[in-house]
Protein backbone atom coordinates (compact mmCIF):
# COMPACT_ATOMS: atom_id res chain seq x y z
CA UNK A 1 0.00 0.00 0.00
CA UNK A 2 1.16 3.50 -0.74
CA UNK A 3 0.28 6.75 1.12
CA UNK A 4 -0.25 8.67 -1.90
CA UNK A 5 -3.11 8.11 -4.82
CA UNK A 6 -2.59 5.01 -7.34
CA UNK A 7 -4.68 5.04 -10.29
CA UNK A 8 -6.75 1.75 -10.42
CA UNK A 9 -6.05 0.94 -13.49
CA UNK A 10 -2.33 0.63 -12.60
CA UNK A 11 -3.06 -0.85 -9.31
CA UNK A 12 -5.95 -3.38 -10.13
CA UNK A 13 -6.78 -3.83 -14.00
CA UNK A 14 -4.22 -3.22 -16.29
CA UNK A 15 -1.43 -5.83 -17.70
CA UNK A 16 2.13 -5.47 -17.05
CA UNK A 17 2.61 -5.20 -20.48
CA UNK A 18 0.21 -2.02 -20.99
CA UNK A 19 1.83 -0.84 -17.60
CA UNK A 20 5.34 -0.69 -18.82
CA UNK A 21 4.99 0.19 -22.59
CA UNK A 22 3.44 3.63 -20.91
CA UNK A 23 5.79 3.93 -17.99
CA UNK A 24 8.66 6.52 -17.91
CA UNK A 25 11.65 4.40 -18.19
CA UNK A 26 9.89 3.61 -21.60
CA UNK A 27 8.79 6.65 -22.98
CA UNK A 28 12.33 8.26 -22.10
CA UNK A 29 14.55 5.10 -23.72
CA UNK A 30 11.85 5.52 -26.98
CA UNK A 31 12.86 9.51 -26.73
CA UNK A 32 16.82 7.96 -26.62
CA UNK A 33 16.52 5.79 -29.59
CA UNK A 34 14.84 8.49 -31.85
CA UNK A 35 18.04 11.00 -30.74
CA UNK A 36 20.59 8.14 -31.70
CA UNK A 37 18.18 7.39 -35.15
CA UNK A 38 18.48 11.25 -35.83
CA UNK A 39 22.27 11.17 -35.07
CA UNK A 40 22.77 8.07 -37.04
CA UNK A 41 21.10 9.35 -39.86
CA UNK A 42 22.82 13.12 -39.88
CA UNK A 43 25.94 11.05 -39.78
CA UNK A 44 25.41 9.13 -42.33
CA UNK A 45 24.06 12.47 -44.47
CA UNK A 46 27.37 14.13 -43.92
CA UNK A 47 26.83 16.50 -40.87
CA UNK A 48 29.44 17.09 -38.18
CA UNK A 49 28.04 13.67 -36.25
CA UNK A 50 30.68 10.97 -35.80
CA UNK A 51 30.06 7.07 -35.48
CA UNK A 52 31.90 6.95 -32.26
CA UNK A 53 29.26 9.83 -31.38
CA UNK A 54 26.59 7.79 -32.01
CA UNK A 55 27.74 4.40 -30.58
CA UNK A 56 28.20 5.99 -27.10
CA UNK A 57 24.51 7.55 -27.23
CA UNK A 58 23.14 3.83 -28.32
CA UNK A 59 24.98 2.08 -25.37
CA UNK A 60 23.44 4.55 -22.85
CA UNK A 61 20.02 4.28 -23.82
CA UNK A 62 18.30 2.30 -20.55
CA UNK A 63 20.49 4.46 -17.89
CA UNK A 64 18.25 6.79 -17.32
CA UNK A 65 19.15 9.21 -14.07
CA UNK A 66 15.25 10.56 -13.84
CA UNK A 67 16.37 12.23 -10.59
CA UNK A 68 19.07 14.18 -12.43
CA UNK A 69 16.40 15.03 -14.82
CA UNK A 70 14.01 15.93 -12.57
CA UNK A 71 16.69 18.29 -10.66
CA UNK A 72 16.94 20.12 -14.33
CA UNK A 73 13.31 20.87 -15.04
CA UNK A 74 13.15 22.69 -11.49
CA UNK A 75 15.35 24.81 -12.94
CA UNK A 76 14.76 25.26 -16.66
CA UNK A 77 11.14 24.11 -16.97
CA UNK A 78 11.50 22.13 -19.91
CA UNK A 79 10.74 18.66 -19.78
CA UNK A 80 12.89 17.86 -23.05
CA UNK A 81 15.58 19.73 -22.23
CA UNK A 82 16.37 18.50 -18.85
CA UNK A 83 16.51 14.64 -20.91
CA UNK A 84 19.07 16.47 -23.37
CA UNK A 85 21.30 17.32 -20.39
CA UNK A 86 20.80 13.98 -18.58
CA UNK A 87 21.53 12.41 -21.82
CA UNK A 88 24.71 14.28 -22.11
CA UNK A 89 25.64 13.68 -18.48
CA UNK A 90 26.04 9.75 -19.54
CA UNK A 91 27.37 10.17 -23.42
CA UNK A 92 29.38 13.54 -22.76
CA UNK A 93 31.14 13.11 -25.77
CA UNK A 94 27.85 13.18 -27.87
CA UNK A 95 26.29 15.54 -25.34
CA UNK A 96 26.91 18.55 -28.29
CA UNK A 97 25.21 16.75 -31.20
CA UNK A 98 22.03 15.61 -28.95
CA UNK A 99 19.05 16.97 -30.64
CA UNK A 100 20.68 18.94 -33.55
CA UNK A 101 17.82 20.20 -35.42
CA UNK A 102 14.86 18.88 -33.92
CA UNK A 103 12.56 20.41 -31.53
CA UNK A 104 10.91 18.81 -29.17
CA UNK A 105 7.96 17.29 -30.80
CA UNK A 106 10.48 15.24 -32.76
CA UNK A 107 11.01 12.92 -29.66
CA UNK A 108 7.52 13.29 -27.60
CA UNK A 109 5.65 13.17 -30.70
CA UNK A 110 7.04 10.11 -32.58
CA UNK A 111 7.27 8.68 -29.51
CA UNK A 112 3.77 8.74 -28.57
CA UNK A 113 3.21 7.26 -31.91
CA UNK A 114 5.65 4.47 -31.97
CA UNK A 115 3.84 3.63 -28.34
CA UNK A 116 0.36 4.10 -29.53
CA UNK A 117 1.19 1.88 -32.56
CA UNK A 118 2.68 -0.75 -30.10
CA UNK A 119 -0.59 -0.34 -27.71
CA UNK A 120 -2.38 -0.74 -30.55
CA UNK A 121 -1.17 -4.17 -31.59
CA UNK A 122 -1.77 -5.45 -28.23
CA UNK A 123 -4.93 -4.32 -28.24
CA UNK A 124 -5.83 -5.80 -31.43
CA UNK A 125 -4.72 -9.28 -30.16
CA UNK A 126 -6.71 -8.67 -26.85
CA UNK A 127 -9.83 -8.26 -29.17
CA UNK A 128 -9.06 -11.74 -30.86
CA UNK A 129 -8.60 -13.12 -27.72
CA UNK A 130 -12.08 -12.58 -27.18
CA UNK A 131 -13.03 -13.81 -30.11
CA UNK A 132 -11.17 -16.97 -30.30
CA UNK A 133 -12.92 -17.83 -26.90
CA UNK A 134 -16.76 -17.07 -28.14
CA UNK A 135 -15.98 -18.97 -31.69
CA UNK A 136 -14.99 -22.22 -28.99
CA UNK A 137 -18.15 -21.24 -27.22
CA UNK A 138 -20.86 -20.68 -29.93
CA UNK A 139 -19.18 -23.78 -31.82
CA UNK A 140 -20.41 -26.06 -28.93
CA UNK A 141 -24.03 -24.34 -28.17
CA UNK A 142 -24.66 -23.64 -32.15
CA UNK A 143 -27.63 -25.99 -32.26
CA UNK A 144 -29.00 -25.24 -28.55
CA UNK A 145 -32.11 -23.50 -29.06
CA UNK A 146 -32.93 -20.79 -26.55
CA UNK A 147 -35.99 -18.02 -26.50
CA UNK A 148 -34.81 -14.81 -28.49
CA UNK A 149 -35.83 -11.42 -27.37
CA UNK A 150 -36.57 -8.43 -28.86
CA UNK A 151 -37.49 -5.40 -26.37
CA UNK A 152 -36.47 -7.82 -23.77
CA UNK A 153 -39.83 -9.62 -24.30
CA UNK A 154 -40.09 -13.27 -25.40
CA UNK A 155 -39.91 -13.79 -29.33
CA UNK A 156 -38.74 -16.93 -31.65
CA UNK A 157 -36.35 -18.79 -30.67
CA UNK A 158 -32.19 -18.54 -31.62
CA UNK A 159 -29.58 -20.76 -30.46
CA UNK A 160 -27.04 -20.03 -27.43
CA UNK A 161 -24.14 -20.51 -29.80
CA UNK A 162 -26.28 -17.93 -32.77
CA UNK A 163 -26.52 -15.20 -29.88
CA UNK A 164 -22.69 -15.78 -29.62
CA UNK A 165 -21.79 -15.06 -32.98
CA UNK A 166 -23.30 -11.45 -32.75
CA UNK A 167 -20.90 -10.63 -30.39
CA UNK A 168 -18.25 -11.74 -32.26
CA UNK A 169 -19.46 -9.57 -35.13
CA UNK A 170 -18.52 -6.76 -33.08
CA UNK A 171 -16.09 -7.28 -32.11
CA UNK A 172 -14.51 -8.52 -35.72
CA UNK A 173 -15.85 -5.31 -36.84
CA UNK A 174 -13.45 -3.96 -33.78
CA UNK A 175 -10.34 -5.33 -35.48
CA UNK A 176 -11.28 -4.08 -39.03
CA UNK A 177 -11.24 -0.47 -37.58
CA UNK A 178 -8.02 -1.09 -35.15
CA UNK A 179 -6.05 -2.52 -38.71
CA UNK A 180 -7.26 0.58 -40.35
CA UNK A 181 -5.76 2.98 -38.05
CA UNK A 182 -2.59 0.71 -37.66
CA UNK A 183 -1.90 0.53 -41.52
CA UNK A 184 -2.21 4.04 -41.66
CA UNK A 185 -0.24 5.33 -39.25
CA UNK A 186 3.01 7.74 -40.10
CA UNK A 187 5.65 8.81 -38.23
CA UNK A 188 5.98 12.86 -37.48
CA UNK A 189 9.64 12.87 -38.33
CA UNK A 190 11.99 15.55 -38.19
CA UNK A 191 10.75 18.92 -39.57
CA UNK A 192 11.27 21.60 -37.15
CA UNK A 193 9.42 24.09 -34.75
CA UNK A 194 6.54 24.62 -37.35
CA UNK A 195 7.05 22.00 -40.13
CA UNK A 196 8.82 23.98 -42.86
CA UNK A 197 11.90 21.56 -42.03
CA UNK A 198 13.46 25.33 -42.31
CA UNK A 199 16.62 24.17 -39.68
CA UNK A 200 17.41 21.26 -41.55
CA UNK A 201 17.67 23.14 -45.01
CA UNK A 202 20.38 25.11 -42.99
CA UNK A 203 22.44 22.32 -41.75
CA UNK A 204 22.56 20.31 -45.22
CA UNK A 205 22.87 23.83 -46.98
CA UNK A 206 19.78 23.54 -49.35
CA UNK A 207 20.12 19.82 -50.18
CA UNK A 208 16.18 18.73 -49.58
CA UNK A 209 17.12 15.11 -50.78
CA UNK A 210 18.76 14.59 -47.86
CA UNK A 211 16.23 16.19 -45.68
CA UNK A 212 13.51 13.62 -46.92
CA UNK A 213 16.17 11.00 -46.80
CA UNK A 214 16.90 11.73 -43.23
CA UNK A 215 13.32 11.19 -42.43
CA UNK A 216 13.55 7.82 -44.29
CA UNK A 217 15.80 6.45 -42.41
CA UNK A 218 14.17 7.59 -39.15
CA UNK A 219 10.82 5.92 -40.02
CA UNK A 220 12.78 2.97 -41.22
CA UNK A 221 14.45 2.58 -37.79
CA UNK A 222 10.91 2.28 -36.61
CA UNK A 223 9.21 0.06 -38.98
CA UNK A 224 6.97 3.26 -40.55
CA UNK A 225 6.83 3.34 -44.29
CA UNK A 226 6.19 7.22 -44.06
CA UNK A 227 6.10 10.37 -42.65
CA UNK A 228 2.85 12.59 -42.10
CA UNK A 229 3.07 15.12 -45.93
CA UNK A 230 3.01 18.13 -43.81
CA UNK A 231 2.79 19.43 -40.35
CA UNK A 232 2.54 22.34 -37.87
CA UNK A 233 4.69 21.81 -34.96
CA UNK A 234 2.99 18.37 -33.81
CA UNK A 235 1.56 15.49 -35.93
CA UNK A 236 -2.27 15.92 -36.76
CA UNK A 237 -4.32 15.39 -33.65
CA UNK A 238 -6.74 13.60 -35.62
CA UNK A 239 -4.66 10.49 -35.17
CA UNK A 240 -5.16 10.40 -31.54
CA UNK A 241 -9.30 10.90 -31.76
CA UNK A 242 -9.03 7.73 -34.49
CA UNK A 243 -7.10 5.93 -32.14
CA UNK A 244 -9.47 7.13 -29.23
CA UNK A 245 -12.35 6.18 -31.68
CA UNK A 246 -11.07 2.46 -31.81
CA UNK A 247 -10.68 1.62 -28.08
CA UNK A 248 -14.57 3.19 -28.17
CA UNK A 249 -15.41 0.83 -29.88
CA UNK A 250 -14.00 -2.12 -28.04
CA UNK A 251 -15.44 -0.50 -24.69
CA UNK A 252 -18.88 -0.80 -26.50
CA UNK A 253 -18.57 -4.78 -28.03
CA UNK A 254 -16.95 -5.40 -24.18
CA UNK A 255 -19.92 -3.41 -22.62
CA UNK A 256 -22.77 -4.86 -25.08
CA UNK A 257 -21.96 -8.70 -24.78
CA UNK A 258 -21.16 -8.32 -20.96
CA UNK A 259 -24.46 -6.64 -20.42
CA UNK A 260 -26.08 -9.11 -22.14
CA UNK A 261 -24.74 -11.95 -19.63
CA UNK A 262 -26.04 -9.71 -16.78
CA UNK A 263 -29.44 -10.20 -17.78
CA UNK A 264 -29.01 -13.99 -18.92
CA UNK A 265 -27.83 -14.44 -15.70
CA UNK A 266 -30.31 -12.84 -14.12
CA UNK A 267 -32.38 -15.40 -15.66
CA UNK A 268 -29.88 -17.76 -14.66
CA UNK A 269 -29.62 -19.12 -17.77
CA UNK A 270 -25.90 -18.05 -18.60
CA UNK A 271 -23.13 -17.24 -15.78
CA UNK A 272 -19.97 -15.62 -15.97
CA UNK A 273 -16.90 -17.89 -13.89
CA UNK A 274 -17.69 -18.00 -10.32
CA UNK A 275 -14.34 -19.95 -7.88
CA UNK A 276 -15.41 -22.04 -5.65
CA UNK A 277 -14.73 -19.55 -2.57
CA UNK A 278 -15.68 -16.62 -4.50
CA UNK A 279 -17.73 -14.18 -2.35
CA UNK A 280 -20.72 -12.84 -3.99
CA UNK A 281 -22.44 -10.52 -0.80
CA UNK A 282 -20.67 -9.36 2.37
CA UNK A 283 -24.55 -9.96 3.45
CA UNK A 284 -26.57 -12.08 0.96
CA UNK A 285 -24.20 -15.20 1.01
CA UNK A 286 -26.31 -16.89 -1.29
CA UNK A 287 -25.84 -14.46 -4.17
CA UNK A 288 -23.54 -14.83 -7.38
CA UNK A 289 -22.93 -11.42 -8.68
CA UNK A 290 -21.98 -11.07 -11.96
CA UNK A 291 -19.09 -9.03 -10.71
CA UNK A 292 -17.17 -9.29 -13.68
CA UNK A 293 -19.35 -8.48 -16.21
CA UNK A 294 -20.53 -5.23 -14.49
CA UNK A 295 -16.49 -3.88 -13.56
CA UNK A 296 -16.48 -4.42 -17.96
CA UNK A 297 -19.66 -1.99 -17.85
CA UNK A 298 -17.94 0.48 -15.76
CA UNK A 299 -14.92 0.43 -17.03
CA UNK A 300 -16.24 0.43 -20.70
CA UNK A 301 -18.53 3.58 -20.04
CA UNK A 302 -15.45 5.94 -18.45
CA UNK A 303 -13.33 4.77 -21.69
CA UNK A 304 -16.09 6.07 -23.77
CA UNK A 305 -16.33 9.17 -22.15
CA UNK A 306 -12.66 9.72 -22.37
CA UNK A 307 -12.83 9.06 -26.11
CA UNK A 308 -14.50 12.76 -26.40
CA UNK A 309 -10.95 14.12 -25.31
CA UNK A 310 -9.26 13.34 -28.76
CA UNK A 311 -11.84 15.06 -31.07
CA UNK A 312 -12.13 18.10 -28.70
CA UNK A 313 -8.34 18.37 -28.58
CA UNK A 314 -8.53 17.86 -32.57
CA UNK A 315 -10.53 20.52 -32.85
CA UNK A 316 -8.53 23.26 -31.06
CA UNK A 317 -5.17 23.25 -32.56
CA UNK A 318 -4.42 26.71 -33.00
CA UNK A 319 -2.44 27.22 -36.30
CA UNK A 320 0.83 25.40 -36.31
CA UNK A 321 0.22 24.21 -32.72
CA UNK A 322 -0.82 25.08 -29.23
CA UNK A 323 0.27 23.54 -25.63
CA UNK A 324 -3.16 23.21 -24.24
CA UNK A 325 -3.23 19.19 -25.88
CA UNK A 326 -0.02 18.45 -24.21
CA UNK A 327 -1.74 18.19 -20.35
CA UNK A 328 -4.89 16.49 -21.68
CA UNK A 329 -2.87 13.92 -23.87
CA UNK A 330 -0.85 12.76 -21.40
CA UNK A 331 -3.87 11.47 -19.28
CA UNK A 332 -6.29 10.98 -22.12
CA UNK A 333 -4.35 8.33 -24.24
CA UNK A 334 -2.55 6.60 -21.53
CA UNK A 335 -5.25 6.38 -19.63
CA UNK A 336 -7.57 5.25 -22.31
CA UNK A 337 -5.07 2.42 -23.36
CA UNK A 338 -4.70 0.93 -19.77
CA UNK A 339 -8.75 0.58 -19.27
CA UNK A 340 -8.93 -0.94 -22.83
CA UNK A 341 -6.30 -3.23 -21.84
CA UNK A 342 -8.32 -3.60 -18.51
CA UNK A 343 -11.73 -4.42 -20.20
CA UNK A 344 -10.63 -6.90 -22.67
CA UNK A 345 -8.88 -8.74 -19.76
CA UNK A 346 -12.05 -9.21 -17.83
CA UNK A 347 -13.69 -9.98 -21.16
CA UNK A 348 -10.92 -12.79 -22.15
CA UNK A 349 -11.64 -14.22 -18.67
CA UNK A 350 -15.60 -13.98 -18.60
CA UNK A 351 -15.86 -16.00 -22.07
CA UNK A 352 -13.56 -18.30 -21.29
CA UNK A 353 -15.58 -19.60 -18.61
CA UNK A 354 -19.21 -19.05 -19.34
CA UNK A 355 -21.40 -21.29 -18.21
CA UNK A 356 -24.56 -22.63 -19.40
CA UNK A 357 -27.39 -23.63 -17.34
CA UNK A 358 -28.85 -25.99 -20.13
CA UNK A 359 -31.95 -27.21 -17.81
CA UNK A 360 -32.84 -23.20 -17.06
CA UNK A 361 -32.44 -22.74 -20.57
CA UNK A 362 -34.84 -25.42 -22.11
CA UNK A 363 -37.27 -24.79 -19.39
CA UNK A 364 -37.89 -21.47 -21.01
CA UNK A 365 -37.95 -22.73 -24.14
CA UNK A 366 -40.46 -24.84 -23.17
CA UNK A 367 -42.60 -22.29 -21.24
CA UNK A 368 -42.77 -20.30 -24.52
CA UNK A 369 -42.82 -22.86 -26.89
CA UNK A 370 -46.41 -23.42 -27.45
CA UNK A 371 -47.01 -19.76 -28.23
CA UNK A 372 -44.25 -19.75 -30.60
CA UNK A 373 -45.63 -23.08 -32.00
CA UNK A 374 -49.34 -21.74 -32.46
CA UNK A 375 -48.27 -20.04 -36.76
CA UNK A 376 -47.26 -23.75 -37.60
CA UNK A 377 -50.59 -24.89 -35.94
CA UNK A 378 -52.51 -22.68 -37.73
CA UNK A 379 -50.77 -24.07 -40.97
CA UNK A 380 -51.87 -27.62 -40.48
CA UNK A 381 -55.05 -26.76 -39.20
CA UNK A 382 -55.90 -25.61 -42.37
CA UNK A 383 -54.22 -28.28 -44.43
CA UNK A 384 -56.70 -30.48 -41.81
CA UNK A 385 -59.69 -28.34 -43.78
CA UNK A 386 -59.66 -25.81 -41.10
CA UNK A 387 -60.87 -22.19 -41.99
CA UNK A 388 -57.74 -20.17 -41.49
CA UNK A 389 -59.49 -16.77 -40.37
CA UNK A 390 -60.89 -18.67 -37.77
CA UNK A 391 -58.37 -20.84 -36.39
CA UNK A 392 -56.60 -17.33 -35.74
CA UNK A 393 -59.59 -15.60 -33.64
CA UNK A 394 -59.21 -19.46 -31.40
CA UNK A 395 -55.63 -19.37 -31.08
CA UNK A 396 -55.59 -15.39 -29.93
CA UNK A 397 -58.26 -16.03 -27.71
CA UNK A 398 -57.00 -19.06 -26.01
CA UNK A 399 -53.53 -17.92 -25.95
CA UNK A 400 -54.60 -14.65 -23.98
CA UNK A 401 -56.23 -16.47 -21.43
CA UNK A 402 -52.73 -19.06 -21.51
CA UNK A 403 -51.15 -15.54 -21.49
CA UNK A 404 -53.00 -14.34 -18.20
CA UNK A 405 -52.82 -17.47 -16.41
CA UNK A 406 -49.47 -17.51 -16.82
CA UNK A 407 -49.28 -13.82 -15.50
CA UNK A 408 -50.92 -15.10 -12.50
CA UNK A 409 -48.84 -17.43 -11.39
CA UNK A 410 -51.44 -20.81 -12.16
CA UNK A 411 -50.82 -23.69 -14.83
CA UNK A 412 -51.89 -23.96 -18.18
CA UNK A 413 -51.67 -26.23 -20.81
CA UNK A 414 -52.39 -24.24 -24.21
CA UNK A 415 -51.96 -27.21 -26.57
CA UNK A 416 -54.80 -28.82 -24.95
CA UNK A 417 -57.37 -25.97 -25.28
CA UNK A 418 -56.46 -25.69 -28.69
CA UNK A 419 -57.16 -29.20 -29.13
CA UNK A 420 -60.13 -29.38 -27.59
CA UNK A 421 -61.75 -27.15 -30.84
CA UNK A 422 -62.75 -29.46 -33.32
CA UNK A 423 -62.17 -26.60 -36.13
CA UNK A 424 -58.63 -27.82 -36.50
CA UNK A 425 -59.22 -31.09 -36.93
CA UNK A 426 -55.72 -32.13 -34.56
CA UNK A 427 -55.61 -34.09 -31.66
CA UNK A 428 -53.44 -33.16 -29.05
CA UNK A 429 -50.74 -35.58 -30.15
CA UNK A 430 -50.65 -34.00 -33.52
CA UNK A 431 -50.43 -30.86 -31.74
CA UNK A 432 -47.31 -31.43 -29.85
CA UNK A 433 -45.59 -32.63 -32.63
CA UNK A 434 -45.20 -29.18 -33.21
CA UNK A 435 -43.47 -28.36 -29.81
CA UNK A 436 -39.81 -29.84 -31.11
CA UNK A 437 -37.35 -26.89 -30.69
CA UNK A 438 -35.15 -27.38 -33.33
CA UNK A 439 -37.92 -26.59 -36.25
CA UNK A 440 -38.13 -22.57 -35.02
CA UNK A 441 -34.18 -22.20 -34.81
CA UNK A 442 -33.84 -21.75 -38.60
CA UNK A 443 -30.53 -21.72 -40.16
CA UNK A 444 -28.67 -20.85 -36.45
CA UNK A 445 -25.94 -23.26 -36.69
CA UNK A 446 -25.41 -23.79 -39.78
CA UNK A 447 -24.85 -19.54 -39.66
CA UNK A 448 -23.01 -19.89 -36.37
CA UNK A 449 -20.39 -22.57 -38.59
CA UNK A 450 -20.09 -20.60 -41.23
CA UNK A 451 -19.01 -17.26 -38.95
CA UNK A 452 -16.92 -19.42 -37.60
CA UNK A 453 -14.71 -20.44 -40.28
CA UNK A 454 -15.14 -17.19 -41.61
CA UNK A 455 -13.61 -16.23 -38.65
CA UNK A 456 -10.56 -19.01 -38.28
CA UNK A 457 -7.82 -16.94 -40.21
CA UNK A 458 -8.22 -14.27 -37.87
CA UNK A 459 -7.91 -16.46 -34.64
CA UNK A 460 -5.17 -18.14 -35.78
CA UNK A 461 -3.40 -14.68 -35.07
CA UNK A 462 -4.33 -14.73 -31.78
CA UNK A 463 -1.19 -14.72 -28.92
CA UNK A 464 -1.81 -16.09 -25.41
CA UNK A 465 -0.36 -13.16 -23.01
CA UNK A 466 -0.16 -13.32 -19.17
CA UNK A 467 -3.71 -13.20 -17.84
CA UNK A 468 -3.22 -12.53 -13.98
CA UNK A 469 -4.87 -9.42 -12.61
CA UNK A 470 -7.37 -9.15 -9.66
CA UNK A 471 -10.65 -10.02 -11.26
Amino acid sequence: MTDKYESPLSSRYASEYMLTLFSAQKRIETWRRLWVSLAKAESALGLPVTKEQVSELEEHISDIDFECAKEREKEVRHDVMAHVYTYGKVAPSAAGIIHLGATSCYVTDNADIILYRDALKFIRNGVIGVIKNLAAFAGEFKAMPTLGYTHYQPAQLVTVGKRASLWMQDFAADIEEIDSVIASMKLLGCRGTTGTEASFLDLFEGDTAKIDEMNALICRDFDFEKCFSVSGQTYPRKLDSRILNCLSSVAQSCYRMANDIRLLQHDRQVEEPFEKSQIGSSAMAYKRNPMRSERICSLARYLMADAANAPMTASTQWLERTLDDSANRRISMPEGFLCADAILRLARNVTDGLHVNEKIVAKAVADYLPFIATENILMEGVKHGGNRQELHEIIRSCSMNATAKMKNGEPFDLLSDLASHSEFNMTADEMKSALDPMLYTGRCAEQVERYIAELQPLIAQYVDTDSSINL
